[in-house]
């Protein structure tokens, strides 16, 4: 168990983990390009360096793993201990900053979890293309 590791072998496991390109996010990425949509990936000049940026509808689409980003913690953060809790909570706590600060400027925000795209990549993909057109149309009366 990672609980039993030293800090320093803590450290390495960490870096191991891959932040980005990840399974998850190269499955949404070839879904968007079959459907020959233009975006940008992870793009540093936002806040959170987003996973998939569409600049002209101003949507901003996080693929986020299940345990990292804390899905449904609360219902399983008692079985942690104390490093993971401090580190998934901090990463909780990031990823609402970066909402709030990338709502402020105006920009759609969806997250998409991990088992949902494993579960279901269409549907998840729909919700993108539903908030897309969505940003779109508001443009478009602006």
């Amino acid at each position: 168990m990672v609980d039993n590791l030293t800090p320093d072998q803590r450290r390495r496991t960490m870096q191991a983990v891959q932040g980005k390109n990840t399974s998850l996010e190269r499955k949404v990425s070839s879904a968007f390009h079959r459907l020959g949509w233009r975006y940008r990936r992870n793009y540093k000049l936002l806040p959170g360096k987003s996973d998939f940026v569409f600049t002209k509808a101003r949507v901003v689409v996080f693929v986020d793993g299940d345990f990292w980003h804390g899905w449904r913690y609360p219902q399983w953060k008692h079985k942690l201990s104390d490093f993971w809790r401090a580190k998934i909570e901090r990463n909780r706590a990031r990823d609402r900053r970066n909402f709030a600060l990338l709502r402020r400027r105006g920009w759609a925000v969806l997250r998409l979890w991990g088992h949902d795209v494993e579960k279901n990549l269409d549907a998840s993909i729909e919700r993108v293309r539903v908030l897309l057109e969505r940003a779109r149309a508001a443009e478009e009366q602006s």
